[in-house]
Parts: structure tokens; sequence; C-alpha cells
């Protein structure tokens, strides 16, 4: 992540060097989150193409408590909430979600997700964001860093940005899946690293201190020459070009005006803001849209940074995690507020017909609830909604079995779900890319289809 407010020492004129950008110290864990602006065409404003929003639930949503209910199982199965009409003639999702009810035109849902992968969080991240597994060191590219890699960005805009922050510690000590991986770092999305609900917002990585944002013109080449005359010893580094790369990049991105603009939430009635909802997923969502107005291409809003010490969809219900009941009280309606006015939104500002917006998780819970009150991790089935651009709302694809333990129609796996988005997005689901040592890799495995009920 590309830090500008740094208290170490400046040697450059006006007080700045390449470490004030940098923060690291290191040319390996940069985290440098911008997506590879050059690859942009002069042309700016927004095309033709489908975007994508994908709002990840870290911590993995219960099927059985959400979009997959089972009113007729055993108690201890079906858990505590009840089904509800929703405004599709024969499809019903929990009533914890009432809002989401009246936009199930909008949406459909894909009942019969599974993977065989271990059961741990990382997995599912993986997994859900790549269509493919870590394996051998490899890891795969975000569906939104492969997109930002063969289309680029548009204008000023990066084509791929990740709010409020990426997932963090869940447990396991495995790549989540938000980078671009073997495609590079260039092309890692934008990072927000911020909280769009906290007081006094501001985007850390395009609103510079005062320092910056009061050069002129003439000494940003000063700023330039400075960093251009570095030693010889740091120029000769392997790794040098590439952060000589980066660093025009996010220089080119923190003076652009279109890009400061995308990001000025304050710049949105409060009674928007209401009606997405005060928190920091809510407002994660509004400035989606907002990006999504704006041209950039993907965003992914991550709903938690992790799953302990706060209350997620990891309900298993003895601390320090949370259980179904608190979950219907503080995340269920988080979630229902911030997705039915982004749909809505989307939908009155004729977004909606070119984004797709798709809510995932890693997996699902086990059928029965546990003695805590809450249920378990289980890659067995889970339940995800997607709709908008090319994706027919009101449908259901797939089904379980009378407990919710397994697919019994449709099975749909991580690699589908991947290979819908590609194709959603206008690109080829087969399409290689330069993998390690420059060996093609297919976006998804060749064998892997879009999941076609959808189109």
């Amino acid at each position: 992540m590309i830090r500008l407010d740094t208290d170490r020492p400046a040697t450059f004129c006006d007080g700045l060097t390449r470490r004030d950008f940098l923060h690291a110290g290191a040319i390996a864990p940069l985290g440098l989150t911008l997506t590879e602006l050059q690859k942009a065409k002069a042309a700016s404003g927004k095309d033709d193409d489908v975007n994508c929003i994908m709002l990840f639930l870290v911590g993995g949503p219960s099927q059985l408590d959400t979009w997959d209910m089972k009113p007729k199982a055993p108690a201890e199965v079906r858990g505590p909430f009840s089904p509800v009409k929703t405004n599709t003639v024969g499809t019903h999702i929990s009533e914890i979600f009432p809002r989401m009810a009246k936009h199930a035109d909008k949406f459909s849902i894909v009942r019969s997700v599974y993977h065989t992968a271990t059961a741990v969080h990382d997995t599912g991240h993986q997994m859900m964001q790549t269509g493919r597994l870590f394996s051998g060191g490899v890891e795969h590219p975000h569906v939104g860093c492969a997109l930002g890699y063969l289309k680029g960005g548009r204008g000023e805009l990066p084509a791929h940005v990740l709010l409020p922050k990426p997932i963090g510690r869940t447990g396991g000590n495995l790549p989540h899946g938000h980078t671009a991986g073997y495609l590079g770092k260039p092309h890692d999305p934008f990072i927000l690293n911020a909280d769009p609900n906290a007081p006094g917002f501001k985007v850390p990585d395009l609103l510079p201190p005062e320092y910056i944002t009061a050069l002129r013109a003439e000494r940003r080449q000063k700023l330039r020459d400075a960093v251009d005359g570095a030693t010889e010893a740091f120029e000769q580094n392997a790794a040098s070009k590439q952060l000589d790369d980066n660093f025009k990049l996010a220089y080119k991105l923190m003076s652009s005006e279109k890009a400061r603009a995308a990001f000025a939430l304050e710049k949105e009635p409060e009674k928007t803001k209401d009606r997405y909802g005060r928190t920091r997923f809510g407002q994660s969502c509004l400035m989606a849209r907002r990006l999504i107005e704006a041209g950039v291409r993907f965003v992914t809003v991550n709903m938690f940074e992790t799953v302990f010490d706060e209350v997620t969809w990891d309900i298993h219900g003895s601390k320090p995690f949370t259980d179904i009941v608190q979950m219907s009280k503080e995340v269920a309606p988080n979630f229902d507020t911030a997705y039915s006015a982004l749909l809505e939104d989307l939908s009155e500002r004729g977004l909606l017909s070119n984004t797709m917006v798709v809510a995932l998780g890693e997996f699902g819970r086990t059928p029965k609830v546990n003695p805590a009150g809450g249920r378990d991790h289980h890659p067995g089935a889970w339940s995800i909604v997607i709709g908008g651009g090319p994706i027919k709302g009101g449908r259901v694809v797939g089904e379980t079995d009378e407990l919710g333990y397994a697919p019994k129609t449709r099975p749909v796996t991580p690699g589908e779900v991947a290979a819908t988005l590609y194709k959603g997005l206008g690109l080829d689901p087969h399409k290689e890319l330069p993998g390690p040592q420059n060996r093609p890799l297919p976006l998804v495995d060749y064998a892997v289809k879009p999941i076609g009920e959808l189109f």
C-alpha cells in the first residue's frame, strides 16, 4: 500500500524521497496497489463494457439461514428463521432480508455451490476470487486483476479497486486471493485501506499531505528530477524498474482530479448515505457505486477484514465468534440495507444493466446447529447471489438435499463462478495469461464452463 503520510526523514527537494512514497523499507513487500494505468487508452469516460462489484461476505454465510432455507427440516437443522416471499413468484429467502426480498427480480440465486478443498477460510477466499486454489507456490490472479491486465483502466482511473481493506487474519496462513498473483504487483488492485464511514474520512493514497498539495507544477518536476537522480546502485537493482513505474503511476493517480473526485464520498447527500447504512460496509457499497459511475471496471468490497473480534458471518456460536441470533441482529441488517440500496441506486442511475453485482462467501455452514447456537464450516454446499449486466434476474440455479448438506442438482464449483464472471465481463474464460516462467495458463481450467442458466 502506498503511503504518503510517513514520518521517515526526507532528503530530496521539498523533503520528499522514495521512502516517503513507500514506507516499506524494501522492494519486495511494497504492496503497491495500483493497476497498470499505462494500459489505459487515451479516451476518458466509460465505454460499453460490463463492470462488476464483488461483495465478499467474509466468514461464510449460512445457506440455511439466508437463501436456501429448509422449513420442513428438523428444528436443529432449519434454524430459528422462516422463509418469506420475494417479488419473484416461487422464490423465497430468509425473513432476515426484508429489503432484499423486494428486489429478487434483479438477482438470481445459485444454491448449489461447493468445493472439496480444506474447510478453512483462506482456501475459500482464494477459490471464490480467482477460480483456482493456491498450489505449488502459484498464486492465481483475482478476477478483477485479470480484467485489469487484459483491458487496463479507463483514463486515469485504476481498473480494480478494493474496499475498504484486504482480508487479513482468518485462521490460516495462506494467500486470500485478492492480489494479481503471478501477473505481478503492477496489476494489483488499488486498495483504499481506510474506513469510509469514519469521521473525517479521506482517501490516504489520493489526498496527500499539505506539503505535497502545496507543490506547484515546476516543483513537481524537481521532485521527479530528485527521484531520477537516486544512487546508481539503486537504479541497477533488479526491482528498480518496477519501482519507478509504480512511483510514476502513483503520482499520476494522486494528482488526478478525476480520481480524487471518484473517491469524494463527502459529495454524496446525507440522505443517500443514510440509505446505504452508516456502517463501514454500507459506505463502502456507496463508494463502489461512485467508482463504477466514474469509470472503474471492477470493485471488490470486503464486508469484514477478519473473522475475529467482531460479529461476522462466521457463526460458530462460542467466543470469539457469534451465534445465529446475533448474526441476524447485526450482520444481516447491515447487508440487507447496503445490498438493497446498491441494487436500487444502480438501477435508478441506469448502471445495473452494465454492472454485475455478485455477493458471495467462502463456504457454507453445517446443517445441524451446534450446542453453542451456531453452525460450523461447511464447503459442501452454499448459496451466492448474482445479478446485473448480462445476468438474468429472478432465477434459482441448483438445489441442495433436504438438509442443505450437498448439491442435489446442478453442482457449481468456484471455477464455474469465476468463469461466469469472466463471461459476463466479456472475456473468454479460457483466454491464456502468461503464467509463471511465461507458461500459458487459462483464466480458468479449460474444462470449466460458465453457469449457462444465468445468461
